[in-house]
Formats: structure tokens, sequence, C-alpha cells
């Protein structure tokens, strides 16, 4: 199998059949996306997990993604922020593209790897928050919160553990801050998760499954704090099978299948009027 590669010159691939036009513009006419995925592949071997999918995020937006598992909702988080480095196709984040430089050579456009140093750059302005909390069992909430603004960013250890404060307090984590991990609630462990990426002042916070790990009673306090980020206006794409969440706080609902964005539009309108048949079958499943 011949894959595409990231540094082929000239224009994008169309994208796969199947994939819908963008259906969420940009609020201000000309106003650069957040997230602009054109035409992004990717390959672990043989396996062809992305299949040319197109996305558009505008700044202050809330984009939720859903589907099946295997579906490449993860994987298109972890492309986003340079987890995974793409096979083809091109990701911009504010405008910036991720993870390579463009160059035009004898009329010809072509991609080179950026350093891993421009490139842990980048991903320092995107906060990630994972399904599972991956706290440092060894320090408590607040030691968490302030660890990579000092390690990253050389932030003073003074003003660090401040801005970690007022971050925990703003996630309702006042009282807690002392606290070590094991002594916290998978819901307060996954809000201190939260408050970490904040810490490091991100452009977009992007969410994978970020409460598919907690008891059911602990789903409310989560979510709620990330409500209160998108009243804020910080950019999200969330992959989440929390459909309410998807329906009251999604400006874009994104329907993944098989490595293809098979539908997207305004939340109400993809849940209860779907337009294609592979979302009308998943949908009958989780409402």
């Amino acid at each position: 199998m011949t894959h595409p590669t990231p540094a082929a010159a000239g224009p994008l691939a169309d994208p796969t059949p199947g994939t819908m036009p963008r259906a969420t513009p940009d609020p201000t006419p000309g106003a650069t996306p957040m997230v602009e995925v054109e035409g992004v592949h990717k390959f672990f071997g043989e396996l062809h997990v992305l299949r040319g999918v197109d996305m558009s995020v505008p700044r202050g937006s809330v984009s939720v993604v859903i589907g099946p598992s295997g579906s490449g909702k993860s994987t298109l988080l972890r492309c986003i922020n340079e987890m995974e480095q793409i096979s083809a196709g091109r990701i911009r984040v504010d405008g910036d593209l991720m993870g390579f430089r463009e160059r035009v050579r004898q009329g010809r456009t072509e991609l080179y790897r950026r350093s891993p140093k421009e490139i842990a750059r980048q991903r320092a302005r995107i906060g990630m928050v994972f399904q599972r909390f991956n706290l440092f069992p060894h320090m408590t909430a607040v030691q968490n919160v302030m660890e990579a603004p000092i390690q990253v960013k050389g932030v003073r250890k003074e003003e660090a553990r401040a801005r970690a404060v007022e971050l925990l307090a703003q996630v309702g984590l006042a009282d807690r801050t002392d606290h070590y991990p094991a002594q916290l609630s998978g819901g307060q462990q996954q809000r201190v998760a939260i408050a970490r990426a904040l810490a490091m002042d991100p452009d977009l916070m992007l969410f994978d499954e970020p409460t598919s790990a907690l008891d059911p009673e602990l789903v409310g306090e989560v979510l709620a704090v990330m409500q209160d980020l998108a009243a804020s206006g910080m950019t999200m794409v969330v992959v989440t099978h929390e459909i309410g969440f998807a329906r009251e706080v999604g400006d874009q609902l994104v329907f993944m299948d098989d490595g293809v964005i098979v539908e997207r539009g305004r939340p109400r309108d993809v849940l209860e009027h779907p337009r294609e048949d592979r979302t009308r079958a998943f949908l009958s499943k989780v409402l």
C-alpha cells in the first residue's frame, strides 16, 4: 500500500466521499478559524484511521465530535495537537500550520517538518484533557496545576502557585488545593486536569471523552466546568458521548464513522433531523 505523505507538493486531495460541507462559518466574515483541518489522512501501519477529514472550528465556538468506537475521533484530536503526526493533509491552529513549514521551491509548495522545540511551542498553546486524568500521583492538586507553567514557560513558582490556586477555585476545588490525587474523587481529579490545561493559557481546548471514566453521578460536575468554559468564549473541540452536552452547549456537531465525517451541522438539526442513514443508525442506539 502506498501511503500519502505530508511532504507531497501541490493541492490537497478532495475530501473522501461521504464527508459533508462545513456547516458552521466563522462568526466574523473573513476571520481565520481557530482550527482548520484539510484533507487529513492518518495511517497506523496498514490501518487507515483518518480518510481525508475536513473540519473548520470557528474561534470562540464549541465543536462536539461523536461516533462509534474506532471511528477516528480521538486520533483526530491527537493530530490537531501534534501528539500524532498526520500522514497527509494540513492542520492549522489560529492560522499556524501544525508540525510543518511550507516552502516554495521551483514553483512547488513543499512541507518540511518543524523541529521538536518548535512543535513543543505550538503544542503549548493547546490544552488537552484526556479520558484518564494523568495527574502526577506524588503531587498535590496545586502542584499538578503549577508544574507545566514553571517547567515549560519559566513562570516563577510564586506566580504559578497563585494562578493554580485561582484556577482550582474556578473549577470548584478551592478546598482541595493540597489534596493528592488519591484523596480526590474521579470528578475532582478530572477538574484538576482541566485546571492544569488552563494553566498554560491555551488558545484552544481539546477534550477526549473527559467523562467516560467517571461514575455517572460525577459526570455533571465536569460538564458544568466545561459549560462555564464555553460560556467564557474558549474555543473547544470535545469528543464525547454526552449527547445532552452536545445539544445544549455545542455550536457544531460532527458525526464520524470509519475515519470520515459523515454528517455535521447545528447540534439540534443533526440530532433531531439527521440526513444520513449512518447517522440515524448511530443515534437510534444512543438517544
